[in-house]
């Protein structure tokens, strides 16, 4: 029998071991990014998947928006911790040209579907393919989750399971990136 405490210190213990060996997957290193100035950084490639509803969706619909572009499983514990945050940010920031997009790397609909529905997930989810992982890098360990600027650039990659304020601090500070007039000294 398991106590409340021995849960908790099991859980703790997956999630630690999830960052160190790559949440099963053949990473040899997880990391959470800080944001790439903005001379450096690179187009998002474009792709074309389907969505839950067998719409078609195009990352270069979204331009003129901060984007949190996540690679997941149904099977990955950690983005099972994400998720949620996630679905919180999305509703947060979405007025604010925010958008979360999710790509499941699972096989088909028949599992993610009803998972989606589980957690409540209130943003668009498409179904990725080996395709669409070779244009981001080759995405071997999930998550990996994609922070995209308004003018459709990566601006930061976190590999593994990266803490909420990271992801919220990178999303802020791409929604104020041309907001403000620049001071000249």
């Amino acid at each position: 029998m398991h106590t409340k405490r021995t849960t908790v210190v099991l859980a703790a213990t997956f999630v630690l071991g999830c960052l160190h060996a790559g949440c099963g997957n053949n990473s040899a290193s997880i990391k959470a990014a800080t944001l790439k100035d903005r001379q450096i950084r690179h187009e998002a490639p474009d792709f074309v998947l389907k969505d839950a509803d067998g719409k078609t969706v195009r990352l270069s619909d979204y331009k003129g928006k901060v984007i949190l572009l996540d690679f997941w499983a149904t099977s990955c514990g950690p983005c099972r911790v994400e998720i949620p945050w996630f679905t919180d940010m999305e509703h947060k920031k979405k007025d604010q040209g925010f958008e979360v997009l999710g790509i499941s790397m699972d096989d088909g609909w028949e599992d993610v579907k009803p998972f989606l529905a589980g957690m409540k997930v209130n943003y668009r989810v498409v179904m990725g393919d080996e395709l669409t992982s070779r244009m981001y890098g080759d995405v071997e360990a999930i998550p990996t989750t994609f922070l995209i600027d308004k003018q459709g650039k990566i601006a930061a990659i976190h590999v593994g399971l990266a803490s909420r304020k990271a992801f919220e601090d990178g999303v802020d500070e791409l929604l104020r990136e041309g907001s403000t007039s620049a001071v000249v000294e």
